[in-house]
């Protein structure tokens, strides 16, 4: 009877490369002076765009009433008919369903995320649905000119 152990083969080592993703993150500084619904910031990636915003419950609902997203929502860069359909939300509910407030005047920040725009778009329009109804929809939002943060991100990527 053999005793001698065998070691497993070696596996080859993997090379971990760092790759250096470009964030830029625009703040919209007067984002708290809007009464409903304000977009906070966009961020964008190679990878992604983010839209943080902030709504208010309006005073008109007894409860401060609902509010939901269209799952089809996109953006699309102005002067262009390419859009970029909604990828993920965050903090709010997807159409049939809803998110309810308690009350009026309650405040809720949430997410949108969807696919990367082209480098050197300046200006988006989001647009939850283009049709009669009460929507989120923002046209022509110069988000190049709010105040710009550069956040270097690090991406481990083996080989």
């Amino acid at each position: 009877m053999d005793t001698k152990t065998k070691t497993p083969p070696k596996r080859p080592k993997r090379k971990a490369q760092q790759l250096q993703l470009k964030n830029l993150r625009y703040l919209n500084m007067k984002a708290a002076q809007q009464p409903e619904l304000g977009i906070a910031s966009i961020e964008l990636t190679e990878a992604y765009t983010r839209i943080d915003f902030n709504y208010t419950a309006p005073d008109y609902y007894v409860n401060g009433g609902w509010i939901q997203m269209h799952p089809q929502a996109f953006i699309r860069p102005v002067g262009t008919n390419t859009t970029y359909t909604l990828v993920k939300t965050i903090n709010i509910k997807l159409n049939p369903s809803k998110t309810y407030f308690k009350h009026c005047g309650q405040r809720h920040t949430f997410t949108l995320f969807f696919p990367a725009l082209p480098e050197g778009t300046e200006a988006i329009d989001i647009i939850e649905k283009e049709a009669p109804g009460t929507y989120f929809n923002f046209y022509n939002i110069r988000f190049s000119s709010w105040l710009k943060l550069n956040i270097p991100k690090s991406t481990f990527i083996y080989s």
